[in-house]
């Protein structure tokens, strides 16, 4: 299914004048803020999210999965449906790859698929916490980590091999998550599996093309539950910092400890110019890859506040923008569009934060208006200055809304069948 102008226009019209009504009201408001709306409806539309393909079918628990309804079987399938997400809210003009999961047969087919649905390809993302078909060594103990040496070179050659996939795609980074570790005390050697971590991860590097990006991302536990080699954001810092200029550290926001401080994180990380990307999602306990926003909104505001900030005042590179989540109840279009959405309104509200004022307050110790400064950037409702930059980028004014009354699933159920469920999981 492809989603034209019509399409859109017809869900447009029932919800145009409301919605100029409560634009306008917003816009008179902002304006006399001080703000300029025309620049913050330029840099609204400017930030584009990349849609992971193995986010695109259900996802599920290690307890089960329950698949839904015209999944998208093929990688062709996924495409065309990062093409739908893109046509509603013009913010995903990009998919991200799981390596196996989703490695072309056709590269030159799956790319003039991709132009057609103006998608393009982000980072790819290589897989070497679990074994495939055939697979000679086993990554039951480790990859990049793994005491033996061959099973390190296999996971070394496997991310070389997505390098090269990806550059036949056009892509410019690598992410790589390691599952490697210890379930318990005494099971290998802490130093040693760093030591061995960092070794294969500069034989992965040597391949890196000099416009790339290498992403390390890092996680404190699970699928091990006593130690794991990239641990938290400073064992991926230091490897970025020891590999070189090209690598930096990913961020996935539900690879945290509970409470932890992510916002002082990406300053940390921004100040160094060692910031490279986002996984975006949403977590009450520890990597539930819930809907973006959907538990702690005000978080991901303070988060976005930080990144305008050192987008001013520090020298980090242009950074990636990846969803990365799991979809075990809703439609998975339908929490990705909600995902984007929050994205894009903490990153509108952040844009409204007064930095003179803050600045000010910071350095006369005014804690009381800091906190006030925030909030109220914060509690403004952005919806319609987000509305209307996807309105005025072709996109629809309410992009459920539209998905819902253009019977999106029920084509899709038509097209590929009921029983159709997601390739790679």
């Amino acid at each position: 299914m492809k989603l034209t102008t019509d399409h859109i226009q017809q869900s447009n019209t029932k919800l145009k004048k409301e919605h100029q009504r409560k634009f306008d009201f917003l816009a008179e408001s902002l304006d006399q803020r001080g703000l300029d709306v025309s620049e913050l409806i330029q840099k609204i539309k400017d930030l584009q999210i990349a849609i992971p393909s193995w986010a695109l079918g259900a996802g599920g628990t290690r307890f089960g999965r329950f698949s839904g309804a015209g999944e998208p079987a093929t990688l062709i399938h996924k495409i065309q449906d990062v093409g739908i997400l893109h046509a509603l809210n013009k913010s995903n003009n990009a998919v991200s790859l799981h390596i196996p999961w989703d490695t072309p047969q056709d590269y030159e087919a799956i790319k003039q698929i991709a132009d057609e649905v103006q998608i393009g390809f982000d980072a790819v993302n290589s897989n070497t916490f679990q074994d495939q078909a055939g697979q000679l060594q086993s990554y039951k103990y480790g990859s990049l980590a793994n005491s033996e040496q061959a099973v390190r070179d296999l996971a070394v050659q496997h991310n070389k091999e997505v390098i090269e996939i990806g550059k036949k795609l056009g892509s410019k980074a690598l992410t790589v998550w390691l599952a490697d570790g210890a379930s318990f005390p005494g099971q290998h050697s802490l130093r040693k599996a760093l030591q061995n971590t960092y070794s294969s991860l500069q034989e992965i590097y040597k391949d890196l093309p000099e416009d790339w990006k290498m992403l390390v991302e890092y996680k404190p536990y699970e699928p091990n539950f006593y130690s794991t080699v990239i641990q938290d954001w400073g064992t991926s810092f230091l490897l970025a910092n020891k590999l070189g200029p090209k690598a930096f550290t990913l961020v996935d926001l539900g690879h945290h400890l509970p409470n932890t401080n992510i916002e002082q994180i990406v300053a940390t990380l921004m100040t160094e110019k060692k910031l490279g990307g986002f996984h975006f999602n949403d977590s009450k306990y520890g990597d539930d890859d819930l809907t973006v926003g959907s538990i702690k909104p005000y978080q991901l505001f303070l988060i976005f506040h930080e990144l305008i900030r050192g987008f001013d005042e520090t020298e980090n590179p242009p950074l990636s923008w990846m969803i990365d989540a799991s979809h075990n109840l809703k439609d998975p279009l339908e929490d990705l569009l909600q995902s984007v959405e929050a994205i894009k309104i903490s990153y509108a509200q952040a844009l409204l934060v007064d930095q003179k004022a803050l600045e000010s307050a910071q350095e006369s110790h005014d804690v009381t208006a800091a906190q006030d400064i925030l909030q109220d950037a914060y509690r403004t409702d952005v919806r319609p200055l987000l509305a209307e930059a996807i309105r005025q980028s072709g996109g629809a004014i309410s992009a459920i809304d539209a998905y819902r009354n253009l019977n999106v699933r029920e084509q899709l159920i038509k097209e590929r069948g009921k029983s159709s469920k997601a390739s790679g999981l």
